[in-house]
This record gives structure tokens, C-alpha cells and sequence, in this order.
């Protein structure tokens, strides 16, 4: 299957304008078969040894969604005491999550046992079925920018609050906690990168050829 001119810039477009949602989201419903499209695409990620370590537990319920926050609240309090004194400053005044303003939340799990002790590709290497379930979250986000969602990934959060929410067994790992919803507006770039938290690196710095450290000649 060839992919058009037209086809290849979709992708980058979508890639380019993906941003980490967290105060634009809108209450209005996502439709059933947009939620559809957007986890079938999710799991059509890669995943070594094709073992498909991930499931998709979607959350619609306030009342889920408050235990969550509350977990939220507890670990963004936890995690602002990490920072110096103008780092914490900082911290505090950025909105990092919309638990309770998105209309679904989605929580990525990896079981590590799908398909037994020995997965091909996992031999040496054992936590590349976290990476490949990393893959179907990328899937999900790319996705969801496509069909005009804001996706926002919520990674203050411990995981037994998480596990206790949404009865998820102890031997199931968690990867990430997504809020998703149409939104009022897609930022022009990322929120931290505008906001000066850190400057975006550039790509020349991020390359190397044929060895750490080696530029192009």
C-alpha cells in the first residue's frame, strides 16, 4: 500500500500540532464510534513477539474521577516539595491535569505474563513490552489529534490510587492514565515550551551518526 503526498503530510500535521491537553478541554460527549476508532488504533501498535500486552479501561464516571483527582492532589503536592524554591514557584501555578473536566479517561495497562514466560523479542531485553504498550499509547494520541481530541497524560498519580479506582489486579502494570475530550483550542506549541519551562532542544544537538557524540560529516 503507497502512501500519497497528501497522505504523508496528514501524518506530520498530526504530529506536529499533537499537544499535551490540560485546561482547553470542552464536557461535550465523544460519539461511540470515534472512541472506537481511536482505540482500534491504539491497538494496532507494535509490540514485540505480536503479544499485545495492553488493555484500555475507559472511565466515564465523576465519581471514579474524583478518586483519582484526589490521588492527583496528593501526589502534585508530594512531587512540588521536589522542586528549589523558583522551580516550585513555577510548579504550582501550572495546571497538569484535567482528571475531572475531560469526559473520558483512559488507563493503559501492560500484563507482563500475556503469552507466557518467553515472548520473542523479550528474551534479553524483558521491558520491551512496557515500551510496546508506550507504542499503543502514542497510536491513541496521534489518533485522537486526527479526529480534532485533546489527549493529556496524567502521570502525577501513584499507582496504587489508580489500581484501588479501578480494580486493577496487582500483577497488571500501569503506563499511563489519559484524559481525552475536544478541547477550545490546540496550542500553537507546547504548553511548557511557552511557558519557558524548558526550551526545545534542537534536533542537530539530538542526532548523532555512527557513534555517540558524532556529527554528520
Amino acid at each position: 500500500m503507497q502512501i500519497t503526498n497528501d497522505e504523508r503530510d496528514a501524518v506530520y500535521k498530526t504530529i506536529f500540532s499533537r499537544r499535551d491537553v490540560r485546561s482547553e478541554f470542552k464536557p461535550d460527549a465523544i460519539p461511540d464510534d470515534v472512541l472506537t476508532r481511536i482505540l482500534t488504533a491504539a491497538h494496532h501498535a507494535p509490540s514485540v513477539g505480536f503479544m499485545q500486552p495492553w488493555d484500555f479501561i475507559v472511565v466515564k464516571s465523576q465519581q471514579t474521577k474524583a478518586k483519582i483527582k484526589a490521588g492527583f492532589d496528593l501526589a502534585h503536592a508530594e512531587s512540588a516539595a521536589m522542586f528549589n524554591d523558583e522551580k516550585m514557584s513555577k510548579y504550582t501555578k501550572l495546571k497538569l491535569e484535567g482528571i475531572l473536566e475531560s469526559p473520558i479517561g483512559i488507563c493503559v495497562t501492560c500484563d507482563r505474563s500475556r503469552n507466557g514466560p518467553v515472548v520473542i523479542g523479550r528474551t534479553i531485553n524483558p521491558e520491551m513490552d512496557l515500551y510496546s504498550t508506550v507504542c499503543a499509547v502514542q497510536n491513541l494520541w496521534l489518533a485522537a489529534r486526527a479526529e480534532n481530541l485533546g489527549v493529556g497524560w496524567v502521570s502525577i498519580v501513584h499507582d496504587d490510587v489508580l489500581k484501588d479506582a479501578l480494580n486493577i489486579p496487582d500483577d497488571i502494570s500501569i503506563v499511563a492514565y489519559l484524559c481525552i475530550g475536544y478541547v477550545s483550542h490546540f496550542n500553537d506549541k507546547p504548553e511548557l515550551e511557552k511557558l519557558g519551562w524548558l526550551p526545545r532542544r534542537n534536533i542537530d544537538a539530538a542526532v548523532h551518526f555512527e557513534g555517540w557524540g558524532k556529527t554528520a560529516n
